[in-house]
């Protein structure tokens, strides 16, 4: 998954808005532009990628703001990345639908949590790259995915 940063509200909200994002991580305290109304703006938009809020501190009613306003999930600072990365993915799990961190087709069995692929139970060794496209794939399994939209999110990243 390519990563962009905007640096203030209004280009968070632009990209948001005109960019496919699986994910966004929205920081509340941004310049220019507040989170609440860029997500409440990007909903009403009909966006539906998960958003995960960040924020510096816990304040009472903010949270149940942010989910008003159409967040995911909500995190205060401070916090370890390991953790957003783990709420990113199920974010992104059950964006896709799936409530484990296991897919499977067919015979192939793809753990994202432990990132391990198994053919009927026995283990294969992919390139990280080959890893993160038949990630992609089976994410996006049940329909079609385009070349241009594999490039973005596999060659965007390297």
């Amino acid at each position: 998954m390519p990563s962009t940063i905007a640096f203030d509200g209004e280009e968070g909200w632009f990209l948001g808005d005109t960019e496919p994002y699986d994910a966004v991580v929205l920081d509340l305290g941004l310049p220019k532009r507040t989170a609440f109304p860029i997500l409440s703006e990007w909903r009403r938009a009909g966006r539906t990628m998960p958003v995960l809020i960040l924020t510096r501190r816990a304040i009472a009613g903010a949270t149940s703001s942010g989910f008003d306003a159409g967040a995911d999930d909500y995190v205060a600072k401070p916090f370890h990345i390991e953790e957003i990365l783990a709420r990113l993915r199920a974010l992104l799990r059950r964006a896709a639908g799936h409530a484990t961190s296991e897919f499977r087709c067919g015979p192939v069995l793809l753990d994202a949590r432990a990132g391990q692929v198994s053919v009927d139970g026995s283990p294969v060794k992919l390139t990280s790259h080959e890893y993160r496209l038949l990630s992609y794939l089976m994410h996006h399994a049940g329909r079609i995915v385009s070349r241009g939209e594999i490039v973005e999110h596999l060659y965007d990243r390297i």
